[in-house]
């Protein structure tokens, strides 16, 4: 595995420099995924965490896009996102055997959507979800959240990826 990524500029404003450190998590789980056949995205390989999976993490990520920025921040509907699905332990990490190639271009595609949220927002505006305690943050925290939730994703996707096929790479 090798890819040419960059870190935002060091000498980045704000807004930049959160867009660019959440954008190059995004492109290192991507990344991740990059070779995987179908059958390995959608293994297991944590007896202790069978949801833990390429696959998974990717649909996971997906879903968490969509509750920060579009649940919480926008005040949308929770009902369109799997994790609010309590009849279904982590809902948002089950792809139901869906190939990896669809889940990374409806992860791709609710990226795209959560920039054009965040480039039409000020850093300082709020959430507009009432039912939800985070949804009262401003748009700043979620990013911050967001880039340590993607981070934390990514790290996990090293280590599914070295245990699926002994694949390491590091930007």
């Amino acid at each position: 595995m090798s890819l040419e990524l960059e870190r935002p500029p060091r000498q980045a404003d704000e807004r930049t420099a959160l867009i660019g450190w959440l954008d190059l998590q995004r492109q290192i789980l991507r990344w991740k995924c990059e070779g995987l056949s179908d059958e390995d995205a959608r293994r297991p390989v944590i007896p202790t965490s069978p949801d833990m999976t390429m696959a998974g993490l990717i649909s996971h990520m997906r879903w968490t896009e969509h509750i920060w920025l579009e649940v919480l921040f926008l005040g949308g509907d929770k009902k369109q996102n799997p994790a609010f699905d309590e009849s279904s332990k982590n809902a948002d990490w089950h792809t139901d055997g869906r190939p990896l190639a669809e889940l990374l271009a409806e992860y791709e595609a609710q990226c795209t959507r959560s920039n054009a949220i965040i480039a039409a927002a000020d850093l300082d505006d709020t959430g507009r979800h009432p039912d939800f305690r985070d949804g009262s943050a401003n748009l700043r925290w979620m990013l911050i959240h967001l880039v340590e939730e993607t981070g934390r994703h990514a790290g996990h996707a090293d280590i599914v990826r070295e245990l699926l096929d002994g694949t390491k790479g590091y930007y």
